[in-house]
Formats: structure tokens, C-alpha cells, sequence
């Protein structure tokens, strides 16, 4: 099992590579080989990392969906958005963040282990409840990183200093219009993530709704987003001001579920 961690930490590390080389040298002849290897070196590492996570968390007696597990399968669902985005160039530079994250999230169930089991055969609903919010966090932090993508590069233009592969990239336009595309799908899941949440909470977890720290935040966060696209249909919000509000919900969307899972089992051992 070792040698498995080991080989999806290098695929990883590697793909990160080679797609960091093709941010800053473009290639220089018509055929660029790096186009191939690292969309292979993505997939070989993803099936390997799907593998660690799925081993970790589907137990005979349940669900181990402890902090660890959890940030392990967010970081490789962050990594397959990632890789997909690149496939077409529409996330240019977000694989070279997430696949280093994945690489070091792959080793957390193994370094940090901390067993937080529940059964999922009486209610098999709680666990695509859980698997619907894991997704739209991976969706919103890869809006993110591409929003901050987009900073930088909208910076680099109006200071004059264009990009050595600008020929290679779609135009920021696109890019931005990708980016809203990502943040209204992440929008969606995490609302259908409150509405089961709020709904189905005593048939999902045996108990009803509480104001909780995570309820609040999960909701504040869902307001952030929903302003923000709010704010990009009626007003056309761009640049800045829409990355401080990625920022600002994505703040709150890790509160609300990293955040309470780590007071919860780091701090209050429960």
C-alpha cells in the first residue's frame, strides 16, 4: 500500500510539473508531447488517489468520514476538476496548485488517522447528502483558484507585460465566464446540501435541524455565493470585486465544515 502512495505522489508531483513548464515555456514546435504526458500522469494518479480514499472510508461497519478522509477526497475531487479544466485549457494554472495539494492530501487517512464512523446501510441517503456537499466544496475551491488565476493575469496585462503563452490560452473573457459557469454549478449542489440538510435532517442523521457553528456558516456562505451571482447578473461584477467574494464564501464555506470537524475531533476529541 505504501508503494501505491508513493506512486500517486509522484504522478501528481510530476503532472504539476510538466503543466507548471507549460505556463511558463510554450512550447516551440507545433507537437507538444507535455500535452499528452500530464493529462496521463493526472488520470494514473487520480484512479490511484480514488483508490486510497475509497479504502479509507468505505468500511465494513460504515462510513469513516473523519477530518482526514474527508480533506483527502476534497482534495482529490479539487484535483479532477482541475484536470478536467486543463484538458481544454479553460482552468490554465489551476493544476498546477491542486495536484500538489492532492499529492499531500492523498497521505492524510494514512499519517493522521482518526477513525468517525457512522452506518450508512439504515440511511443510505446521508451519504449522498455528504457526497453532494464534498463536491461542491471541491467545485467552489477550484472558482477559487482560478479566480485568483484571473487576478494575476488581468494584473500582468494592465502593467503591459503580456504572457509568453497568451496565444495558448482562451481569452480572460472565457476564462471569467468558465469561472461563473464553476461557481453556479458549485452554487447549486450546495443548496441542494442545505435543502437536504434543513428537510431531511432527522431522517438523514436521527435528529432534527440545529443552529449550529456549521449550520450558520454553511448558510452564510451560501448567501455569499448567491450574492455574487446576484451581483454578476444585475450589475455585471467582475475582476475584484468578484474574487473578494469567491474569497469570502469559500472563507466561510471552510469554517463551516473543516472548521467544525476540526474543533469537533482535533480539540474536542468527540
Amino acid at each position: 500500500m505504501i508503494l501505491l502512495y508513493l506512486a500517486v505522489t509522484a504522478a501528481y508531483l510530476a503532472a504539476a510539473l510538466i503543466e507548471w513548464q507549460r505556463l511558463v515555456q510554450p512550447a516551440t514546435t507545433k507537437v507538444d508531447h507535455r500535452a499528452t504526458i500530464a493529462p496521463w500522469l493526472t488520470a494514473c494518479a487520480l484512479i490511484g488517489h480514488a483508490f486510497l480514499v475509497t479504502s479509507a472510508i468505505f468500511a465494513a461497519d460504515g462510513l469513516d468520514l473523519s477530518l482526514v478522509n474527508a480533506l483527502s477526497a476534497v482534495a482529490g475531487l479539487t484535483a479532477l476538476f482541475a484536470w478536467l479544466g486543463s484538458l481544454n485549457r479553460s482552468l490554465p494554472g489551476v493544476a498546477v496548485v491542486a495536484l500538489p495539494v492532492a499529492a499531500l492530501g492523498a497521505w492524510l487517512p494514512l499519517l493522521f488517522a482518526n477513525p468517525h464512523r457512522f452506518s450508512f446501510t439504515e440511511e443510505p441517503w446521508a451519504a449522498l447528502h455528504i457526497a453532494v456537499a464534498l463536491i461542491a466544496f471541491a467545485l467552489l475551491i477550484v472558482a477559487t483558484m482560478q479566480a485568483l488565476i484571473l487576478m494575476g493575469l488581468e494584473k500582468r496585462l494592465h502593467r503591459g507585460m503580456a504572457e509568453s503563452n497568451a496565444g495558448e490560452l482562451p481569452p480572460l473573457l472565457t476564462l471569467e465566464q468558465f469561472l461563473f459557469r464553476i461557481v453556479g454549478a458549485g452554487f447549486a449542489l450546495l443548496t441542494l446540501t442545505l435543502a437536504t440538510g434543513i428537510f431531511f435532517s432527522e431522517q438523514l442523521f436521527g435528529k432534527p435541524l440545529t443552529l449550529n457553528y456549521k449550520t450558520v456558516f454553511s448558510v452564510l456562505a451560501w448567501f455569499a455565493f448567491g450574492a455574487l451571482l446576484v451581483g454578476r447578473h444585475r450589475f455585471g461584477w467582475r475582476g475584484r470585486t468578484a474574487l473578494n467574494w469567491i474569497l469570502f464564501g469559500s472563507a466561510l464555506l471552510l469554517l463551516a465544515y473543516i472548521g467544525s470537524k476540526f474543533v469537533l475531533e482535533v480539540i474536542l476529541r468527540r
